[in-house]
């Protein structure tokens, strides 16, 4: 399906899904366009409310608003293509930054897509790239993983799978669950590079740039304070790692490879099988049919 934009604008018997960027702090990263949209738009979808309201106030828009949050997200979500298919406009925000990224605005958008209704972007600031391009770490190459398990096992599981990763990662996190993740980090990982972005764009925002062993110290000394957007460099050029991660299931048969994942680590069976496949290089369908093999040739 080809969405043009503009040159189809009115020609679609349905309204118009705007994902509006919004400000993560400071009120003056607010653009002109999404000014414009927000007044224009039929509803607008907020995650909070009473936190889009005071945007609203703000900048002197009419409020038409529709909760949509990640507990009434089905209900609500229906609701809002209801109003999209009946030729509605809707602009959806998020508390703050870009919508739909670790958002549960990403449903609405793959239902509208769906649906046929057209899709607007309205760009504007993200706490992640913000704290990317400030971090000095590389820009070439760059994975966002967003928010980790917050159990002890899977935390380590992930972290265990994102080991090898070449690419600057980019994280989200609570300050409670802070010094946790980047003991985990340090444990599983190493002393890498990395940065901890606080507060941004607010007046107390806040770089600390150094290593995971610098910045849980920091933390551990001055004690978690607000949201934290977390920068760890990849894996190093020419490690050993990789050599390293193969050697231990080596001379283990599929079926054993997937059952130490779930016997050490805790994982599910499938999240085993898809940690399994990811080591031997395998799709995991090939992997499931060459464990089932084994079982019938016994």
């Amino acid at each position: 399906m080809i969405q043009r934009s503009f040159m189809d604008e009115g020609r679609t018997p349905y309204g118009t899904l705007y994902i509006v960027g919004t400000p993560i702090g400071n009120l003056e990263d607010m653009t002109f366009r999404a000014i414009r949209i927000l007044k224009e738009a039929t509803w607008i979808a907020a995650e909070d409310t009473r936190q889009t309201r005071k945007l609203l106030t703000h900048f002197d828009i009419p409020a038409k608003l529709v909760s949509y949050h990640e507990h009434n997200k089905e209900k609500s979500g229906q609701d809002l293509l209801a109003k999209l298919l009946a030729g509605d406009t809707v602009a959806l925000v998020s508390d703050a930054g870009l919508p739909a990224i670790s958002d549960p605005g990403a449903d609405l958008v793959k239902e509208a897509v769906e649906h046929g209704i057209p899709v607007v972007p309205i760009p504007g600031p993200n706490a992640a790239l913000t704290a990317l391009i400030a971090s000095g770490l590389s820009t070439e190459a760059f994975t966002f993983i967003g928010f980790l398990p917050r159990e002890k096992k899977k935390l380590k599981a992930a972290l265990e799978e994102w080991k090898l990763q070449s690419s600057t990662m980019l994280f989200y996190e609570a300050p409670h669950r802070i010094i946790a993740t980047l003991s985990a980090m340090l444990e599983v990982w190493g002393d890498r590079r990395a940065v901890l972005a606080r507060e941004l764009t607010k007046k107390y925002e806040e770089f600390a740039r150094g290593t995971l062993s610098s910045c849980l110290k920091h933390v551990e000394e001055n004690g978690p304070m607000g949201e934290y957007c977390v920068l760890v460099e990849g894996s190093a050029p020419g490690s050993n790692q990789e050599a390293e991660k193969e050697a231990w299931w080596a001379e283990l048969s599929p079926e054993a490879h997937v059952e130490a994942y779930e016997r050490d680590q805790g994982l599910t069976h499938k999240e085993a099988l898809k940690r399994a496949a990811a080591d031997r290089n395998v799709p995991k369908r090939e992997l499931y049919n060459a464990i089932h093999q084994e079982k019938r040739s016994l």
